[in-house]
């Protein structure tokens, strides 16, 4: 009996331990000797700049519509004025830095799982490793560690974005001038909701970095383990995503909040 629970639990078993090799490894080469300057600066580019355009319609489209949405039914209880400190805070607080994080998780940790899995399918992985070079530093480190610092920043131009469509939205039907508008929804803003919105982005990046490259740099033989590899990916990424905003609103809601 027991020897069969033990079966059934060991694939859990074997997964968690493979990512715990995976994280320590990972940490261990971050430190060492010999970092890639030039593949971290080109994964930058990549994942932040190439990423830039869907996120910053995305920010605006999400402005838009949460205006379009709220401003009728403020309206009828006479707080029209309220919409930009309404979209400001929701935005910056929750709003902005998840959908942000979604939306890369399925375009970036897609394609660095895609790009692992190939290599690994492909045997260029191998051939690094066996050649002596650091395959972990080179290809993981700096993926791990571009989108850790490009996501913040991604979400920081769809906050912006989003409060530019709420000022379109906002002058749709009614009419704001922008100065009135911005003034509103920046000043109802305050330290404490940029500082863990932005904490939250900095792990919400580290986790699509490190899902991406984990399904990937440990995809299996065979072709088709690099569509499973991208697949489960954004699967885990955007699971992952949720569960630890989850985790950061009652955190913030305990220390910062009350």
């Amino acid at each position: 009996m027991f020897k069969k629970l033990l079966d059934k639990q060991s694939p859990l078993l074997e997964t968690t331990g493979n990512i715990w090799y995976f994280l320590t490894g990972f940490f261990k080469n971050t430190f060492t000797r010999g970092f890639e300057w030039e593949e971290f600066v080109k994964q930058c580019y990549f994942i932040g700049y190439k990423s830039l355009g869907i996120v910053i319609v995305t920010g605006f489209v999400l402005g838009f519509v949460l205006t379009l949405q709220t401003q009728p039914t403020l309206k009828d209880f006479g707080a029209e004025n309220y919409v930009p400190s309404m979209v400001s805070i929701s935005v910056v607080r929750e709003i902005g830095p998840v959908i942000t994080s979604l939306i890369c998780a399925g375009k970036i940790a897609s394609g660095i799982g895609a790009e692992l899995g190939s290599m690994r399918v492909t045997e260029q992985i191998d051939a690094m490793e066996v050649s002596g070079a650091n395959a972990t530093q080179y290809l993981v480190v700096t993926r791990v560690l571009a989108c850790t610092l490009m996501i913040p920043l991604l979400a920081f131009f769809a906050d912006t974005m989003a409060l530019v469509g709420g000022f379109v939205g906002m002058n749709i039907s009614g009419s704001m001038s922008m100065t009135l508008y911005f003034n509103k929804a920046i000043s109802s803003l305050v330290f404490s909701d940029l500082v863990p919105a932005t904490i939250k982005t900095v792990f919400f990046g580290f986790v699509i970095g490190f899902v991406g490259c984990y399904n990937g740099y440990n995809s299996k033989r065979g072709t088709e383990s690099v569509g499973h590899a991208a697949n489960k990916a954004v699967v885990a990424a955007s699971i992952t995503i949720i569960l630890i905003d989850a985790i950061a609103v009652q955190l913030t809601n305990a220390f910062v909040y009350n």
